[in-house]
């Protein structure tokens, strides 16, 4: 099979290497960019950072420049039929109840506040980049400013990060510029392993879920801050994948003035809520321990659950502001004797602090995600030639349970487990 399939795969896909951030996408062959102008029918653009706490510089440059670049290209596709961009649910920040499939409008908000502006935008960080040049600031210092710079800017205007903000202001460019070509725009909620292809569990790198289940699994989680009742919304790789194979079938070729959003997720039609991945979790891993490197099974306990962020400071001051500056108090006495101890103590706690700073709207979410367009969708695979036992997108067939204790946990331990 490898030799037939590696000959299948060179046959049906070229790959060219590119940049968003670009003209061309960065593409230097001259005729090879003609190629693609005369040959792309669709154009699906996935390119992003999805880092929360990324430079506000990068971000920009990816997230939202680079949805206008592709967008560009895509005008210039003799054959263009649509372009599908890949975006995320969480551009409706920190709202609560039924959030619903509608475009973000240029300068929109979600506080209400006035003056968001893209231009405005690529000039503060211009002149922010400029000033630290001029007070000659390290790499590491110019990485943090503008983190925080990005922080600042997104809270302004209502998001929690940097990463929502320039999605939704990636989604506005392209609802602004997209004249007359077919746009869809798909929102995922938190994506997690496969579902069943290409094969049950398959997952890529420490997910937003899954660096929790690591943290537990080798007993280094041992408590949480959230509300236990709140409702976490995933949806299995293979089924966004799925969704946009349809969405492309589905809007092809269709005129339309508007955007088309479809938001893929699980909260309205099979929610899932953080308690039970919990007891499911403990559950697992007290079947299948973790083996440490010293050879014997972690021991996996209850977890202490803090359900407030008040609650969170106050552990967190009890249990490790307090230690620390009584080690900070012996290191100054004992002539920096603990000086490496010390610091290492308080990079690991400023970091776990600011960690949960940046996940906190999502650990006391109360929204739910409107789906009514994706199941139109679904409802073309039930009722046409589309085989739903290949194009699978519906998460009412997900038995929560057993996707976890048989196939997203084993398959975390499996592919990211180190």
């Amino acid at each position: 099979m490898g030799g037939s399939l590696n000959a299948l795969i060179s046959e049906k896909i070229t790959l060219v290497p590119g940049d968003v951030t670009c003209e061309n996408l960065g593409v230097k062959d001259s005729n090879l960019v003609e190629e693609m102008r005369r040959e792309v029918d669709i154009v699906v653009n996935l390119a992003a950072t999805t880092n929360f706490d990324e430079r506000y510089d990068i971000a920009f440059d990816l997230n939202t420049m680079g949805a206008k670049n592709v967008l560009n290209f895509s005008k210039e596709c003799a054959k263009l039929e649509m372009l599908l961009h890949v975006s995320t649910a969480y551009v409706s920040g920190e709202r609560g109840g039924l959030i619903l499939e509608k475009p973000y409008y240029m300068g929109e908000t979600l506080n209400g506040a006035p003056g968001l502006d893209l231009d405005m935008e690529k000039k503060i960080m211009e002149e922010r980049l400029i000033e630290l040049q001029a007070e000659e600031a390290t790499d590491q210092e110019i990485t943090l400013a503008m983190k925080d710079l990005g922080i600042q800017r997104a809270r302004k205007y209502g998001w929690p990060n940097t990463y929502v903000f320039t999605k939704a202001m990636g989604e506005m460019l392209l609802g602004q510029i997209k004249g007359n070509i077919p746009l869809v725009i798909l929102r995922p909620t938190i994506i997690t392993s496969t579902y069943k292809e290409p094969f049950p569990g398959w997952v890529e790198g420490i997910r937003t879920l899954d660096s929790l289940v690591v943290g537990y699994g080798k007993g280094r989680l041992t408590s949480f801050v959230g509300d236990r009742q709140s409702i976490l919304d995933m949806i299995p790789a293979d089924m966004v994948v799925n969704s946009m194979l349809v969405a492309m079938a589905a809007n092809a070729n269709e005129a339309s003035d508007g955007v088309v959003i479809y938001q893929v997720g699980s909260s309205v039609s099979n929610p899932i809520r953080f308690n039970s991945i919990q007891d499911y979790g403990q559950l697992y891993f007290k079947k299948h321990p973790w083996i440490g490197k010293d050879g014997k099974a972690v021991k996996v306990g209850n977890i202490t659950w803090l359900s407030s962020m008040a609650s969170f400071h106050r552990y967190m001051a009890i249990r490790y502001l307090l230690p620390l500056k009584g080690l900070q108090i012996a290191n100054t006495a004992f002539c920096h004797s603990f000086e490496g101890r010390y610091s290492y103590l308080r990079r690991k706690i400023k970091f776990v602090m600011r960690l949960v700073e940046l996940y906190e709207p999502y650990l006391f979410f109360k929204g739910r995600f409107d789906d009514i367009n994706t199941e139109k969708l679904r409802m073309t695979v039930r009722e046409g030639c589309i085989d739903a036992s290949v194009f699978y997108f519906d998460p009412k067939i997900i038995n929560w349970e057993d996707y976890f204790m048989y196939v997203h946990f084993p398959g975390v331990v499996n592919y990211v487990f180190k």
